[in-house]
């Protein structure tokens, strides 16, 4: 017996074309997003340029690498480094947005009159999960599309191109984003690097801009050890080689330039409340060995850092800046110019080292017994990363690429001994030059960290230009970055921070909603009605700093 064979009508054929190409055009254009700005970045300054963007009208997305967006300021990094120097007191600069966002942060732990509180290092503080719930309820108040895991595909032709203007780039996960403007908020300036224009990662020689705290350092005693730490596998004995975390580098001479960048670390959220902590866990790699110059520092005399809370509900934002912490010196650099697998594999091993430093210092017997019982009171949380056991989805990434436009911020403007007239600022920034070390070698026999730069008598707070913001007009015309914007490995120290980054993105933001209203390319806008714009937004412009 032959198989019925059912002949299908012409209505039905007729529904099923229409059904096949519905779901055609349905696949095709969550493929294709147009809209007239794309931000590219997990960071803070991508949700603030994509908030003002949507308060004018603009179509916008956001399009993350990762599987979050808002950057450090939900990774850890609650203590903001705003009024939190005896010396000075910088939320006088902080305006916009930016202060809205830090208004509801005070709101959320009960302080009603912001203004009376605002001098109070506490009020600028937050947990983690709370910066991500605030910037949760921004990204669903204003409707912003998030395409979170589409990774920009790290090849030159997936940026495509005409006329100097970018057309579309295309995602890992086989998306591509149109739009009439670009905006590259995210830390490592990947997009900036494959649509062509000029980057730079590590530190300029200081002959370059005629900088003095540039480049290698040779005199260095900031956050060096304080302790004689012999460096080899036995000790006094070159031929057997270096413990864990020294590199075997020449120190090299003074103000050279190199591709070195500062190190990463996790700012780890970090509690002893019992009924919050989960106690350290034993990685499965385990490596004691990596831990020998912690025990040498210890045997030697060194103090070793430890946790304090330093945020609300008894928590900790845990960096590492210290002479010996879990900051890795030299252990990051191949990661602003790495593929995804590098940079993971950077991450894995900054994750597998902390993890395992933290539980060593709570429990390995040769640790004082002093060390260990401060260590072992604490613990991660139960409440914050918890889709990753308590530990920050990414790393502090202090350095990526860095734009090199017609307009470069150096260390002259943030010396408080010269004069430079800013005619086009778009934010201030507010904090000495801040360089954490860049590698651990060998001097004179010890242990020798090399890099770091901070603070001293001879800073002041400067304004920001939006050309600093802008690419060279040769390359291309319709891209902003506040987050990899042209400065200098010194310069870029005193900018780098979260809040910063945030007044930078409202800027950026406005801006390209102007360039699109006066449909010209962002070297163009004329700064009037920027600056008009920044002003009516209670952006902080100048501090009688001209």
């Amino acid at each position: 017996m032959k198989p019925r064979v059912k002949v299908l009508s012409g209505k039905m054929v007729k529904c099923f074309l229409l059904a096949f190409f519905l779901f055609a055009a349905c696949q095709k254009n969550e493929q294709f997003i147009q809209s007239d700005v794309c931000i590219y970045g997990n960071s803070s300054a991508s949700i603030l340029a994509a908030v003002q963007l949507k308060k004018r009208g603009r179509e916008v997305v956001i399009v993350s690498p990762d599987k979050y967006v808002g950057g450090m300021t939900i990774e850890g990094l609650g203590g903001s480094d705003i009024n939190n120097h005896a010396g000075f007191k910088n939320d006088s600069v902080i305006g916009g947005l930016t202060l809205e966002f830090y208004k509801e942060v005070a709101g959320h732990y009960g302080i009603a009159n912001f203004d009376s509180a605002r001098g109070d290092r506490q009020t600028w503080r937050f947990e983690p999960h709370v910066a991500k719930a605030i910037f949760d309820r921004w990204l669903e108040a204003y409707n912003i599309p998030v395409y979170m895991e589409s990774g920009l595909r790290l090849d030159f032709d997936a940026v495509k191109k005409e006329n100097k203007q970018i057309i579309s780039f295309e995602t890992v996960n086989g998306k591509t984003f149109r739009a009439s403007l670009f905006i590259d908020a995210s830390y490592e300036g990947d997009l900036l690097h494959y649509a062509g224009i000029s980057t730079i990662v590590g530190r300029e020689p200081n002959s370059l801009y005629g900088e003095t705290k540039n480049g290698i350092r040779t005199t260095n005693t900031y956050r060096n050890f304080e302790v004689a730490v012999n460096p080899y596998v036995e000790p006094g004995n070159p031929e057997s080689g270096l413990i864990h975390t020294i590199q075997d580098e020449i120190l090299g001479e003074a103000g050279t330039g190199d591709h070195r960048i500062q190190a990463y670390c996790f700012r780890a959220c970090l509690t002893k409340d019992p009924s919050n902590r989960v106690p350290f866990v034993k990685p499965g790699n385990y490596k004691r060995d990596w831990y020998e110059i912690y025990l040498r520092y210890l045997d030697a005399g060194g103090e070793l850092y430890k946790p304090s809370y330093s945020i609300p509900n008894n928590k900790t934002d845990l960096g590492a800046w210290h002479d010996l912490s879990h900051n890795l010196y030299g252990m990051n650099h191949e990661y602003p110019e790495g593929g995804y697998q590098k940079r993971q594999e950077i991450y894995q091993y900054h994750l597998d080292f902390t993890r395992g430093l933290f539980w060593f210092l709570a429990n390995d017997p040769e640790v004082p017994e002093n060390v260990r019982q401060e260590w072992g009171q604490w613990g991660t949380t139960k409440d914050e990363f918890t889709d990753n056991e308590g530990w920050p989805r990414m790393l502090y990434i202090r350095d990526g690429r860095r734009m090199q436009s017609d307009y470069v911020i150096t260390e002259h403007h943030t010396r408080n001994d010269t004069s430079i007239h800013i005619e086009d600022p778009v934010a201030i920034a507010f904090w000495p030059p801040d360089v954490h070390h860049v590698r651990r070698i060998v001097r004179d026999g010890k242990a020798y960290n090399e890099g770091f730069v901070f603070g001293g008598d001879n800073w002041k707070p400067f304004q920001i230009p939006y050309r600093s913001l802008v690419p060279r007009e040769s390359e291309c015309t319709n891209l902003l970055t506040p987050t990899c914007l042209s400065a200098s490995h010194i310069a870029y120290g005193a900018i780098r921070l979260e809040w910063t980054f945030m007044l930078l993105g409202e800027a950026a933001g406005i801006a390209a909603d102007l360039c699109l209203e006066k449909q010209c390319t962002v070297q163009n806008l004329p700064y009037t009605a920027l600056k008009n714009r920044l002003v009516e937004k209670k952006q902080i412009i100048g501090i009688g700093l001209d």
